[in-house]
């Protein structure tokens, strides 16, 4: 049933989900009132450069799914356009993990892309992603995750990848080196038919096993690229020390 899933796309034909929703409970002492995603890094919130590396990568269509101090998110971009991208935000009424998010995000959109490409608000990785869509321009490949090869991967559940890059599953976390989830996602739209029938999602425990089962065709993208998230203290430290050296290209 995913054999034939033309047209082929390119990166101005997606739609990009931003899951910028979450609590941020572990760095809320650093930061009590603003979401986790609007963190000021360098001058901009850290979401703003995730918008701007998209747009470098050629995506010109961003939904921002908000949460808690979803108005804060809204507002800001608002007074704040990136050009050359569409942006909105979509608010979520109470959390819905990850899957949940990007869902109640499509539902109250007017988008209908080609594919959807799905990044997480509170880590970004510098990676090419002409790799991610030519995966999911072969036949019988629905989806398609961004995996990072890194030497340590003890903070991070690890993917199970074969030796033709299909999904195999999710590892838990272990010390040593491996290749961890990017939480960078891209689906054709005839996939959300095969997501859970339920309001909060998870896209490593309910969506991507389900698809699976479904011969859904999920292939891996590894890269080596530069990889941060801003989810603890520690690494919120290091957030501005990490864009200073992305050169991501500060458009007027």
């Amino acid at each position: 049933m995913f054999d034939q899933l033309a047209p082929k796309l390119a990166a101005k034909d997606l739609t990009a989900v931003i899951l910028a929703g979450g609590q941020g409970t572990r760095i809320r002492h650093l930061v009590p009132n603003v979401p986790k995603p609007m963190v000021s890094v360098l001058g901009k919130p850290f979401v703003e450069w995730i918008v701007r590396y998209l747009a470098d990568q050629g995506i010109e269509r961003v939904i921002i799914s908000t949460g808690f101090k979803a108005e804060i998110v809204d507002n800001y971009f608002k007074a704040h356009p990136v050009k050359s991208v569409s942006i909105a935000c979509v608010a979520e009424n109470e959390p819905l993990g990850t899957a949940g998010g990007f869902l109640n995000a499509v539902r109250h959109s007017n988008e209908d892309p080609v594919a959807w490409l799905v990044l997480n608000g509170d880590s970004l990785v510098l990676a090419d992603l002409e790799p991610l869509i030519e995966f999911l321009n072969e036949p019988g490949t629905s989806g398609a995750l961004l995996g990072v090869s890194v030497p340590d991967a003890a903070r991070f559940g690890t993917l199970q990848v074969s030796s033709s890059n299909d999904l195999l599953g999710f590892l838990e976390k272990r010390n040593g080196a491996g290749i961890i989830n990017a939480g960078v996602y891209l689906f054709r739209p005839q996939v959300l038919d095969f997501f859970v029938d339920q309001s909060r999602l998870s896209f490593e425990v309910d969506v991507f096993p389900k698809l699976a089962a479904n011969n859904a065709g999920i292939k891996v993208s590894i890269s080596d690229a530069p990889f941060i998230d801003i989810g603890t203290p520690e690494t919120l430290l290091l957030a501005e020390g990490f864009l200073r050296s992305a050169n991501i290209p500060i458009h007027a």
